[in-house]
């Protein structure tokens, strides 16, 4: 079971807001804000998405859970909109599962960011 995933950013304000967007529809929030870790992302009051200012090398994927296909929807509308650019709009993805739903967008810094649903529709 993972704790927390410490993201590596080239500009932590910029990365900062963009994920405020982006994570917004799957209910994550800034938490917190630590002078070492950077900004800490999260529900009820746990941070378990970081980004940190630091080097980035080669681009990583993150995916988050989504309860629903709507709201990988919302991830992808909202995560573009905050300058995300589309690297698989939302939709079925047959090829991992039946079910897998999921959108892909790169964050300011070439990082795969998805959203995934797991369930049948409805």
């Amino acid at each position: 079971m993972l704790d927390h995933v410490n993201l590596p950013v080239s500009d932590l304000g910029r990365s900062k807001r963009f994920f405020e967007e982006a994570l917004s529809p799957l209910g994550y929030r800034l938490v917190m804000e630590h002078g070492i870790s950077g900004a800490g992302f999260g529900h009820a009051g746990k941070p378990d998405f970081w980004v940190k200012q630091g080097a980035v090398s080669t681009a990583v994927h993150v995916a988050f859970a989504s309860p629903d296909r709507a709201t990988v929807d919302a991830f992808f509308d909202a995560a573009v909109a905050a300058g995300g650019r589309d690297n698989g709009r939302p939709g079925l993805r047959p090829e991992y599962h039946p079910t897998y739903y999921g959108a892909f967008v790169l964050d300011p810094d070439g990082n795969n960011i998805e959203a995934v649903c797991h369930s049948p529709e409805g």
